[in-house]
């Protein structure tokens, strides 16, 4: 059976779309920057445009840029996963911001939790697993809910702690931060939790192009 394509009844072209959907998740620009940058282009579309745009097709980019990505990195017997959190205020009240980084810097997974305890942590891990598969080694800090939540699911001989071994998942939070500072933070945890899952796929030097997904 031939699959339909997810385009089918859009006038715009593919190519606007993804362009729009990308300009939007990637760089820390509003939904007007987005019309405006479009608009200089020669391409039509109001901000509200865009803002359906990428509730449409953004998840759908991500899940399509995410399977390429962990289709490749299966095949490393290497394969290491740095995990981290950080803290994000939804209406003035903090939450947590669960991330799994590859050794080479590019996002697997997020999660967003109210606390950043045992259940927490064994959560978002059961979570990764299922996705992505096992991995050979996994780098956190110490915060004591890593230890715990491997212990439960049987990984804690992979568990590797260090004080400089996890820049990598640290690093990864910076282009988030920038965004959000852009977005002026989120008001609800369902739309902090759909935007880091697809900014996590997406902010890459490779996925810039929109030919990426054709």
């Amino acid at each position: 059976m031939t699959k339909r394509s997810p385009f089918r009844y859009f006038k715009t072209s593919p190519e606007i779309i993804r362009l729009a959907v990308m300009m939007y998740v990637r760089f820390p620009l509003s939904l007007r920057n987005v019309e405006d940058l479009l608009h200089e282009r020669g391409i039509e579309i109001s901000h509200e445009t865009v803002r359906f745009w990428w509730n449409r097709f953004g998840p759908l980019f991500a899940a399509e840029i995410r399977k390429k990505r962990v289709s490749q990195m299966r095949a490393y017997s290497n394969w290491q996963w740095h995990l981290d959190e950080v803290f994000v205020k939804i209406n003035g009240e903090t939450h947590y911001l669960w991330r799994a980084v590859d050794h080479e810097g590019e996002v697997l997974e997020s999660f967003v939790a109210k606390r950043r305890d045992r259940k927490a942590a064994l959560k978002f891990l059961r979570k990764t697993m299922k996705r992505h598969g096992r991995v050979h080694v996994f780098v956190t800090d110490k915060l004591r809910s890593y230890g715990a939540a491997m212990k439960e699911i049987g990984n804690a001989d992979r568990q590797e702690t260090g004080r400089w071994q996890n820049n990598r998942a640290e690093n990864s939070h910076q282009p988030f931060r920038r965004r959000e500072r852009a977005m002026l933070r989120f008001r609800r945890m369902r739309t902090l939790q759909k935007f880091a899952a697809v900014h996590g796929s997406i902010h890459s030097n490779r996925c810039a192009d929109p030919t990426y997904l054709t």
